[in-house]
C-alpha cells in the first residue's frame, strides 16, 4: 500500500477514534455536555480534519448535524474521571448565575480541594466530614468515592442548590433513604451490594444557614473534619462563617476541635485579608497548605487558588 494511502487511513482512524472517545463515548452520550460546547468542539475538529485534505468522515458531519438540531438547555452534564477509574457525573447549570445563585456550577476551588483530598485521603478515612457550602456536590462526591469517610454531611442554604445537590448524589449511585431526622436532613447510602454497605459512608444533605442555624442541629453533626470550597467571596458572609466554625468547635461532645480546611480563590485581596482578620480577631489560627502535586481534573489551574488549614 503506498505511503500516502497509509497516511490518509491513519488520519481518518485518528479522527474516528477521537470522536469515539469524546462526543460519541457512551458516558458522553448518556450524560452530554452542553450543546454549545459539543457544537464548538465538533466545529473545531472538522476544521482540523478538513485542513488535512483527507477524505470526508461522515461521522463528524452526521454528529454535528444531530447536535445542531438539538434545543439549547439550561442544564448540562459534566463528567470527571477519578484515579480509581470511577466517574463523578454532575448536572450543572449552563449559566454562572442561575436562580439567583452561583451555586449551581462547579468552581475551580472545589476541584482543587478534591485533588488535595484524594492525595491526603487519610484525613477523611473513617471520619465524619461536614462540608459547608457544598453547592452541587462535586467535592463531596469525589471524597465519598475515594477517601472512605464514615459519614459525609453535605450542606448549603439555598433550596434550589440543595435540590440539585440531592439529584447529583442519586446520579452518582447513592440511594437516598427516607428521612430519619428533622426535615432539613436526608440520609443516603451507596448503591453497592448489600454485603459492602458497612464500608460505604452514610451521606446526609443538610440545610444550613450559617446566620440562623439552631444549636440542636449543630449538636447532631459532630464533625471530625470540616471543609469548604469557594465560600470566602463576600465580606457580608465572612463573620457568619467564622461564627459557625466557633459554634461547631464548642459543641463537640468529646471536646476535641475538628480539623478545618478551606479552599478559596483569591479574587479580591481585601476580602481574603478580611477573612484572615476575622479569624485573628476570634483567636482562630491558620496556615496555608502547600500546593498538592497531582493534577487529576482538567481545568484552568489558577495561581490564586489556595487551601487554608484553620485551628479552631
Amino acid at each position: 500500500m503506498p505511503p500516502r494511502v497509509t497516511k490518509a487511513i491513519a488520519v481518518l482512524e485518528w479522527f474516528l477514534l477521537t470522536i469515539t472517545k469524546t462526543i460519541l463515548h457512551p458516558l458522553c452520550v448518556r450524560y452530554p455536555p452542553s450543546t454549545r460546547y459539543r457544537r464548538h468542539f465538533l466545529t473545531e475538529l472538522i476544521k482540523k480534519h478538513e485542513s488535512t485534505a483527507a477524505e470526508p468522515l461522515d461521522e463528524l458531519y452526521d454528529t454535528l448535524a444531530d447536535i445542531l438540531n438539538e434545543e439549547e438547555s439550561t442544564h448540562c452534564y459534566k463528567n470527571y474521571l477519578l484515579p480509581t477509574g470511577e466517574c463523578v457525573t454532575l448536572s450543572e447549570s449552563v449559566a454562572v448565575i442561575s436562580g439567583g445563585t452561583t451555586g449551581l456550577v462547579t468552581w475551580d476551588a472545589a476541584l482543587h480541594l478534591a485533588e488535595w483530598a484524594i492525595e491526603n485521603s487519610a484525613v477523611f478515612s473513617s471520619r465524619t466530614v461536614l462540608e459547608l457550602g457544598s453547592g452541587i456536590g462535586f467535592t463531596g462526591i469525589a471524597i465519598c468515592k475515594t477517601c472512605t469517610p464514615k459519614r459525609y454531611i453535605f450542606s448549603d442554604c439555598h433550596r434550589g442548590v440543595l435540590k440539585q445537590l440531592t439529584e447529583n448524589i442519586r446520579l452518582n449511585g447513592f440511594v437516598l433513604e427516607p428521612e430519619t431526622t428533622h426535615h432539613t436532613q436526608t440520609e443516603a447510602r451507596g448503591p453497592e451490594a448489600e454485603a459492602t454497605n458497612d464500608q460505604k459512608p452514610k451521606l446526609i444533605v443538610a440545610e444550613l444557614d450559617w446566620g440562623s442555624v439552631r444549636e440542636k442541629q449543630l449538636l447532631d453533626l459532630q464533625p471530625d473534619v470540616i471543609i469548604a470550597a469557594d465560600v470566602v467571596y463576600d465580606p457580608e458572609i465572612t463573620s457568619a462563617l467564622v461564627g459557625m466554625l466557633q459554634k461547631l468547635s464548642a459543641l463537640r461532645a468529646d471536646g476535641k476541635p475538628p480539623e478545618v480546611y478551606i479552599a478559596l480563590t483569591i479574587r479580591n485581596p481585601d476580602t481574603y485579608h478580611l477573612f484572615q482578620a476575622e479569624l485573628d480577631k476570634v483567636g482562630i489560627g491558620w496556615q496555608i497548605i502547600p500546593a498538592h502535586s497531582n493534577g487529576i481534573f482538567l481545568y484552568d489551574v489558577q495561581p490564586n487558588v489556595t487551601i487554608l488549614q484553620l485551628f479552631i
